[in-house]
């Protein structure tokens, strides 16, 4: 049996538990022996966490210590999957720049608050993670955010919708569901989520649904290959440990 750990807290703002219940009955529902815990020193044992199929952060607007996120960075290195959403993943730790090397982007605006209409534009290409999903319009928070170009993009939307500063530059595509690689683990990251209304719409809660999934299995192929714990690992190379 396959192995979660959901880690839910920060800024209530996001309905962290909420989102944190709906993204357990996925797993569960898959399959996977979750536990679910409400304090950032779940991610204080690395060999615990090496034990892991997922890591699902769900946790915004939070200080973390230094040790830990190089804790999560050498577990996923070494094959557990890292998935999340909206800022409870690419907005947990603003200080902390490994967080965001690791994630593949960082929140830095949402022009127009919540309520904004976009439409979602899926990317079909060689992955399976988009097939058979649609364009689909949703009414929340439009994320802007500052992201790695390594990601491998599966989803975008297109600014501005919302007049601004930003309006002025050309328009542009912006990500909103990314996979990256991280050592021999896998990264997946969906902007979507703002409340867990959003997650219930059926296609958001179908790509995170693909997302798990897909990033569960990375450590099962990576001791397949032969290839897990084989690199040595990246620590954190921050001037400033929080």
């Amino acid at each position: 049996m396959k192995k979660a750990l959901i880690v839910q807290g920060g800024w209530d703002g996001h309905e962290p538990k909420e989102v944190s219940e709906l993204f357990r009955q996925t797993l569960v529902k898959e399959g996977f022996e979750v536990e679910v815990s409400d304090t950032l020193d779940s991610f204080a044992d690395v060999e615990k966490l090496k034990q892991l199929d997922l890591i699902v952060p769900v946790w915004t607007m939070g200080r973390i210590e230094g040790q830990y996120v190089n804790n999560i960075s050498e577990a996923v290195q070494s094959g557990v999957g890292l998935a999340g959403c909206h800022g409870g993943m690419c907005d947990s730790f603003r200080e902390n720049v490994d967080w965001q090397f690791m994630t593949g982007g960082q929140w830095v605006a949402h022009p127009g608050n919540d309520g904004v209409e976009y439409v979602v534009n899926i990317k079909h290409s060689s992955s399976t993670l988009t097939e058979d999903i649609e364009d689909f319009t949703v009414k929340s928070e439009q994320y802007y955010l500052h992201v790695d170009p390594a990601i491998e993009v599966l989803a975008t939307t297109r600014f501005p919708v919302v007049d601004g500063p930003h309006s002025t530059n050309k328009a542009v595509d912006m990500p909103v569901v990314w996979t990256k690689r991280w050592g021999q683990g896998r990264v997946y990251y969906n902007s979507l989520g703002h409340h867990a209304d959003i997650i219930e719409i059926p296609s958001v809660t179908e790509l995170m649904r693909r997302g798990f999934l897909w990033c569960a299995e990375g450590k099962t192929k990576a001791e397949q290959a032969g290839k897990a714990n084989k690199q040595p690992a990246y620590t954190s190379m921050q001037d400033n440990q929080l």
